[in-house]
C-alpha cells in the first residue's frame, strides 16, 4: 500500500525507490537496516513501517523477539544496541546529537562510513513514517502496534 499511495506522485515514488536502491549498497547489513527501521518506526509511532520492517526483518533471519525488542529501542546484541540507540537519538533530537552520542556509536565499532549510513537509513525511515502518518496508509502486513514503543 505504501507504493500505491506514494505513486500519486511519480517524483515522490522515484525519490523513495532511489533511496531504497542506494541504501541497499551500504556496509550496514540488510538485517541491521531492518532492525534500525523497526527502531525508528517505534520512535515515530508508525504502525505501517513497524509492520513492514518486522516482516522484512524476519526475511533477513532476525528473530521475532529481537525485532520486538528493537521496536522499543533495545537489542540483545551490544553492537546492534549502540546503533539502535544512536538511531533513536537522531529521531529524538531531530539530528542534533551530542559528541557523546557519536563517541558511543564509534566505540561500539562503527566506522564513520557506517555512521553516515545509519543517518541515511534513519532519514529514509522518517520520510516513510511521516508519509504514512499523513496519508493514513492502510497496513498490508501482519500488524505490529507501536503503542508499547
Amino acid at each position: 500500500n505504501l507504493f500505491t499511495t506514494l505513486a500519486h506522485s511519480s517524483a515522490a515514488l522515484g525519490f523513495y525507490l532511489a533511496g531504497v536502491q542506494a541504501l541497499s549498497e551500504t556496509r550496514i547489513s540488510p538485517a541491521l537496516r531492518e532492525q534500525l527501521s523497526v527502531a525508528v518506526a517505534g520512535a515515530d509511532s508508525c504502525d505501517y513501517c513497524a509492520s513492514a520492517h518486522t516482516a522484512l526483518g524476519k526475511m533477513q533471519k532476525v528473530e521475532e523477539k529481537e525485532l520486538y525488542q528493537n521496536l522499543i529501542g533495545k537489542s540483545s546484541d551490544p553492537k546492534t544496541q549502540a546503533a539502535i540507540e544512536f538511531a533513536r537519538q537522531i529521531v529524538k533530537t531531530r539530528g542534533v546529537v551530542s559528541d557523546n552520542d557519536l563517541r558511543s556509536v564509534r566505540d561500539a565499532g562503527y566506522s564513520d562510513e557506517e555512521i553516515i549510513e545509519i543517518v541515511a537509513i534513519v532519514c529514509q525511515n522518517i520520510f516513510t513514517n511521516y508519509f504514512n502518518h499523513i496519508a493514513g496508509t492502510e497496513v498490508d502486513f501482519p500488524k505490529i502496534s507501536t503503542r508499547a514503543a
